[in-house]
């Protein structure tokens, strides 16, 4: 029982590495939670600083997710619930950093990596679906909805309703809660699209 515990704990302070904040500070000496849109994230990595570091903290923020869900796995035997926990507990620590003053992103590169990881097929189609959706409107957070909204179906369409179900659901509540903003200024015909000059470049 101590073993699935301290796994846990261990993929939310692993969630916790704010790779945006770090780089950001490590290139600019800048905290980037002050520049662009104010989040922690490769969205808006791409804003201040360029694609090649957006590149890096995506795939840095991806990793997180994976990692948390294969620890979970080795450190609880390969059970499900065990490895979800950890899972979300990456996101959690993400969105809500120990090291940063609890001041993170939203957690959907993570997500990413946990529901990739998790349920492989479902994340795959929803993902397809939401790149799509970002190529034609070029609205990242509309993507990011979208993949967290979609997944949960194709898992209950799969027949799945098990741990991954519900993990599914939890963590697009999550999505859902840190994009309210951004659902809001969707609505409103405001918000940032992929390209658009919506934060000043740090050079």
């Amino acid at each position: 029982m101590i073993l699935p515990i301290v796994s846990v704990v261990v993929c939310y302070l692993l969630g916790s590495v704010s790779f945006s904040v770090v780089l950001s500070k490590l290139l600019k000496g800048i905290d980037i939670r002050q520049h662009g849109s104010g989040n922690a994230g490769a969205t808006n990595t791409l804003r201040v600083l360029g694609k090649g570091p957006a590149i890096l903290v995506l795939a840095l923020d991806v990793l997180k997710g994976i990692a948390a869900v294969w620890l979970g796995r080795w450190l609880g035997g390969g059970d499900a619930w065990t490895a979800a926990l950890c899972g979300i507990a990456a996101i959690i620590g993400h969105n809500w950093p120990l090291y940063f003053r609890f001041r993170g992103g939203k957690g959907i590169a993570t997500t990413i990596g946990v529901m990739a990881t998790l349920f492989f097929f479902p994340a795959l189609y929803a993902g397809i679906i939401a790149i799509l959706s970002i190529v034609f409107t070029r609205y990242v957070s509309l993507g990011s909805l979208i993949f967290v909204f979609l997944t949960p179906i194709f898992l209950a369409v799969s027949g799945e309703f098990g741990p991954y179900f519900w993990t599914s659901l939890i963590i697009g509540v999550f999505a859902f809660w840190r994009h309210r903003t951004n659902i809001v200024k969707i609505v409103q015909g405001k918000e940032n699209k992929l390209g658009s000059k919506g934060g000043k470049r740090v050079v």
